[in-house]
């Protein structure tokens, strides 16, 4: 309550409902206060303490409703008398959770043990004018931290003091987004060198994750002039940046511990869920029903058994009087749940487990691919989450960013036009002499522009940026220092030698690309040094402008300025930005003879930049300052009211002229891009570019061929009839409509690029702003029809283009083809912060490890170097894990059937006495021991398609669409198969048993024995089956295959073979080695053993060989089940592995 008032006190009228107050100093005696709490700055990312763990964790995991099944039936088994021991499910169980539980425990240790080396590090703190060293766990918001060079910050700082003289520091923020480049801070100003005698007050947002915001003032009490100072994100040092080529500096903790924004953007995405996991659960049910039906079935015939006279208590069974007394319904469902125990195994719980370590392990495989390793940035893959392997084999959409995805996002300087006049850049030369024929009328007198527009034009590419220039420290050492700045040097023949070993720290590509096309035109950015920005002129004079304001850059405007006062005293606005931010803000008979030359760049390519300027009268700075100074103060809204004065500044320029910078594509873009279509994908091309730029780029990438007819949704095409723009806006989509769906081939429509048909392929081109009009048109329904008829036009084009895109758009188009009809399987591949959203709305998000920082590294799924290594992921990773997972699941099912339907079968022939079939120890080591590992070896390493045939025919990757392993046909095949096997091995047994002596003595076998017989036909038959599915043999899948079925013998030996003294009945004494003493028990197992694989025989014999085409395969996958694939075994000049013989 006091709180409260106080910060209402403080805040004056101003609302402070989001913000904090924040005492940095000492306060006077006199002055009342109650410092507010704060959390303290642990950092904790551990899940479980030791005393939560196992409640935790068993919660947890009883969550999933095959654990929780498990347990009832457990629980069943302890309370009912039920005919199998509560081990045969109790232990599987305790197995599983035991397992997951380890697993998570351990990846929870690694977390503590990090978290601890993070909090027990020690930091130095001033108190009381003592330097006082304590661990970082202790500081406390309002603390005043001491940070030194090299030293990652220990909390949310507000800078105070830098030893730098112009009051900067430089950071790193690589652990942060990935940004390696060096950015600038600034102290806050009017702080008095000794921090001792500070008393101030930081009001400030409260915490919110935002890396790139911080709205914040702070109040510093002095005795002569009390001043309030505004704070952004320039001021703030966030924890876990990296103090460089700075001294030291000293900031006060504004957020600590899990307040602080690296801590609140650790917190966890939304989980992700593949089609196979989806299947499994549908799956599931399926045999959930069986097994009841199978209990109800039993429990009817038992009691319809027993109506008969004699038969519900015979002469040799009495019943007790306590079972007498039992009332009849409860017997009932007492029955019906012991069947249910009966028969539960029908359900794979450890199928779970091996799914999470096929998982776990098989994303491995992808880390240690040399082929994704790129020299250049000494990287390779990186695998954020495995849970999604299976979903790179089922992609439908691929949605892709354009600069720095398509292409390098490594920009050099082409050329420039200057009031219509083109410039281009041939020779080292320092005059403009490059001179080409203007795209307006030439003016025969005068074929380039007049020298003082020239000047003003470079002293504007010079100014209008936030470039910093790296001195070189030490001799030794400038090379590196060159080479951490991306080698953005100058050249040396071009300018003053002093400049020769300086290098540019810069956040965007694009800026270091315009300040090095002015030093080629003589024009050298020297620096900035206390708000003064130098520049050293063609004719060797140093220049020096008055920094007064930086107007930043943001997607939402497209353009940044600065504001700048010459020695001679003139204000001047410079202001850089896209053609459709800077037109709207010049005078109009500027535009033409500079639109002409923007318009060609674009097509040919070239990113474009427009430059303006606007001389600043005395009032009109006046105004502009103090608009920007209250702006800045303010806490709430405080982007709305900068954006209002920005506006209001950057009106009624003059423009200088354009920049084209060039960004070539990325190393074999337009083969990767081939070979997706050819993989039956669609590929969508997300940009906030130009048009024009963008549909160059997508030529170059094959995207767009010589006959693809292109549809064209722009603001231009809707401007183009005198209708309203709504009217214009469905007149086209009908009109698209039509051509591309309705007039569209049968054959054709909704499939991808025909390459052999002489049908027309169709393009579809949209821009930002007409994409607002489809997604949010006046009315609800008039949307709703909009949205169906472009996303069908979308559909049944090759290739899409979307230009002008904001980043919520991009995640707009993701989400709506994500729920089209069909469900389609999305994945998003970008390189930069603004491709975030649309990398968190797929399926797949992919991120590549480029310029723009790592922000979209850091919140992808996967992570490549090259957009290239897409190809390989997709086409041979994805289709290997997929067809491997989705033969784990339907052999997990089959087996599991082929196990249960023998028990079921033997209950008509035992009264419904719900005796079991098998002993206590083969149910329960049946999925943990002998057929568990073989098939985790399978689903590792199975390839029965070479890499190179999967990279070299694309169309292989369409026999496996739409979950086609994993559909209820295969799924009907391989139920129908353990159908088939369990009836063999039942009837062929009980045939063997019509032979009333079946061993040398005389003597007949015992319903143990029989048991046994089906169950060692049963475990050679299953595991036999996967050998025969198997295509490609290595060391370990020899290992596994025949050590489980010798350990299985062993352990019959073993178990059977010696007398335990912990079991009240041993049922199988010595019943395995009596049962092997019989050659017509042989006989039978090898015959049925036989029998059973005989299918899978005939068709591995007389299987054709794979030609080129693969046609084959749709028939052989979903029948056999047969599994595919991973690159272990190739030779190791062309791939990572060999692990075979």
């Amino acid at each position: 309550m006091l709180r409260r008032r106080l910060n209402r006190w403080l805040g004056g009228e101003e609302r402070r409902v989001d913000s904090r107050t924040i005492y940095v100093g000492s306060r006077s005696a006199n002055e009342a206060f109650i410092p507010p709490k704060f959390c303290d700055n642990r950092i904790v990312s551990s899940k479980y303490t030791v005393w939560n763990f196992l409640p935790k964790n068993l919660f947890e995991q009883f969550r999933r409703i095959a654990n929780f099944y498990f347990l009832i039936i457990f629980l069943v088994q302890v309370i009912v008398d039920t005919p199998t021991s509560p081990v045969t499910s109790g232990l599987p169980l305790f197995f599983v959770i035991t397992v997951t539980a380890i697993k998570q425990g351990y990846e929870d240790w690694l977390r503590h043990k990090a978290d601890n080396e993070v909090n027990k590090y020690p930091v130095t703190v001033l108190e009381g004018g003592r330097r006082i060293r304590k661990e970082s766990e202790k500081i406390k918001v309002g603390d005043v931290v001491e940070v030194e060079e090299d030293e990652t910050f220990p909390c949310d700082l507000v800078l105070l003091q830098s030893s730098k003289e112009d009051g900067t520091c430089f950071v790193t923020t690589a652990s942060l987004d990935g940004e390696s480049n060096h950015k600038t801070h600034y102290t806050v100003p009017d702080i008095d060198e000794d921090l001792e005698s500070l008393s101030a007050t930081v009001e400030c947002e409260q915490p919110q994750p935002d890396l790139y915001k911080f709205v914040g003032r702070m109040h510093i009490d002095k005795i002569q002039d009390p001043t309030v100072r505004s704070l952004g994100p320039e001021n703030l040092l966030l924890k876990g940046a990296t103090l460089k080529n700075t001294q030291k500096i000293c900031g006060v903790a504004v957020y600590t511990g899990m307040e602080t924004k690296m801590a609140l953007n650790y917190q966890g995405k939304s989980q992700k869920r593949s089609a196979v996991e989806k299947s499994i659960n549908a799956f599931l049910l399926v045999y959930l029903c069986i097994l009841v039906s199978k209990a109800l079935v039993c429990t009817t015939l038992k009691y319809v058994w027993q109506s008969n006279p004699g038969q519900d208590e015979p002469w040799y069974n009495e019943k007790t009087q306590k079972e007498k007394d039992t009332n009849f319904y409860l017997k009932m469902f007492t029955d019906f749940l012991s069947f249910m125990v009966l028969f539960n195994f029908i359900i794979p719980v450890s199928m779970y487990v091996t799914v999470e370590m096929q998982k776990f392990l098989g994303s491995y495989f992808i880390t240690w691919d040399k082929d994704f390793f790129d020299p250049e940035i000494k990287e390779g893959a990186l695998v954020n989450t495995s849970d999604l392997n299976e979903e790179l084999g089922q992609v439908e959409y691929v949605f892709t960013d354009k600069t720095g995805t398509l292409t390098q996002n490594n920009m050099e300087f082409v050329e420039c036009c200057i009031d219509g006049f083109q410039y281009k850049y041939r020779d080292a030369n320092s005059d403009l002499d490059g001179i080409c024929t203007t795209d307006g009328p030439v003016n025969k007198v005068r074929q380039k522009a007049v020298e003082e527009r020239e000047e003003l034009f470079l002293r504007a590419l010079c100014l209008c940026h936030t470039v910093q220039v790296k001195e070189p420290t030490e001799q030794g050492h400038s090379q590196r220092e060159e080479d951490m700045v991306d080698g953005l040097g100058v050249d040396g023949h071009l300018v003053h030698p002093v400049q020769e070993q300086r290098g540019f720290i810069a956040s965007s590509p694009d800026e270091v690309a315009l300040v090095k096309g002015a030093m080629r035109y003589g024009f050298t950015f020297m620096g900035l040094e206390s708000k003064t920005m130098k520049i050293l002129n063609r004719n060797n004079d140093v220049e020096t402008y008055d920094l007064l304001h930086v107007l930043h850059f943001d997607p939402v405007r497209r353009r940044m300025s600065v504001i700048v006062r010459s020695k001679s005293g003139d204000i001047l606005l410079f202001c850089k930005g896209a053609d459709s931010s800077i037109f709207p803000r010049v005078r109009p008979e500027e535009v033409e003879k500079i639109r002409m030359h923007v318009e060609r760049n674009a097509t040919e390519g070239y990113r474009t930049l427009c430059v303006a300027y606007k001389l600043l009268s005395a009032e009109e700075y006046a105004q502009a300052d103090a608009g920007l100074r209250e702006a800045r103060l303010v806490l709430q809204d405080r982007e709305e009211r900068l954006m209002a004065v920005y506006n209001q500044v950057e009106t009624g320029m003059s423009l200088i002229g354009a920049t084209a910078v060039e960004d070539r594509l990325q190393e074999e873009a337009a083969e990767t891009m081939e070979a997706l279509q050819g993989a039956g994908m669609k590929v969508w091309v997300l940009t906030g570019d130009k048009m024009e730029t963008a549909k160059s780029t997508c030529y170059a990438c094959r995207l767009f061929q010589k006959n693809t007819e292109l549809l064209e949704l722009t603001v231009r095409t809707l401007e183009n009839g005198e209708r309203r723009r709504e009217e214009r806006l469905y007149e086209l989509l009908r009109e698209y409509h039509k051509k591309a769906v309705q007039d569209a081939p049968p054959n054709k429509a909704g499939i991808t690029r025909s390459w052999s048909s002489a049908g027309q392929d169709f393009g579809f081109i949209i821009d930002g702003a007409t994409l607002s009009m489809v997604l949010n048109s006046s009315s609800e329904s008039t949307s709703s029809h909009y949205k169906n008829l472009f996303l069908q036009i979308c559909q049944n084009c090759t290739s899409v283009l979307c230009c002008r895109m904001a980043p919520l758009q991009k995640a707009q188009i993701v989400k709506m083809v994500k729920n089209s009809k069909g469900c389609p399987i999305t994945l998003s591949i970008g390189d930069g912060a603004n491709d975030v959203s649309m990398i968190l709305e797929a399926h797949v998000g992919i991120g590549i490890k480029g310029k723009e920082g790592r922000q979209a590294v850091r919140n992808s799924d996967y992570a490549i170097p090259k957009l290239k290594h897409l190809k390989k992921l997709l086409l041979a990773h994805g289709h290997l894990y997929y067809v491997r997972i989705s033969h784990l699941v339907q052999y997990f099912f089959y087996k599991n059937l082929c196990f249960i339907l023998p028990q079921f079968l033997y209950q008509f022939f035992c009264g419904y006495s719900q005796q079991p079939l098998y002993d206590a120890a083969y149910l329960t080591m049946y999925n943990i021991c002998f057929t568990s590992m073989p098939i985790l070896a399978y689903s590792l390493l199975e390839q029965h398609i070479s890499i190179e045939e999967l990279l070299d025919n694309a169309a292989l990757y369409r026999e496996i669409a739409k979950n086609a392993m994993l559909r209820w046909g295969p799924f009907l095949c391989w139920t129908l198969l353990g159908v088939f096997h369990g009836l063999l091995f039942f009837f062929g047994v009980r045939c063997l048993f019509s032979n009333p002596a079946l061993q040398d003595n005389g003597q007949v076998f015992g319903n143990w024995s029989y048991g046994t017989i089906v169950f060692t036909i049963l475990v050679f038959t299953v595991t036999l089956k996967l050998a025969l599915d198997t295509r490609h043999w290595t060391w370990i899948n020899h290992f596994v295959i025949w050590g489980s079925l010798a350990f299985y013998v062993f352990f019959s030996f073993f178990w059977g073979g010696i007398i335990w003294p912990f079991l009240r009945q041993q049922r199988l004494y010595f019943v395995f080695a009596n049962m092997l003493s019989s050659v017509s028990a042989w006989l039978v197992i090898i015959l049925l053993i036989l029998l059973s694989l005989l299918p899978e025989i005939l068709l591995v014999v007389f299987r054709k060989p794979r030609g080129p085409h693969t046609r084959q395969m749709k028939h052989r996958l979903p029948s056999s089940g047969t599994s595919t694939i991973f690159m272990l075994s190739q030779t190791a000049s062309t791939h990572s592995f060999s692990w075979s013989d």
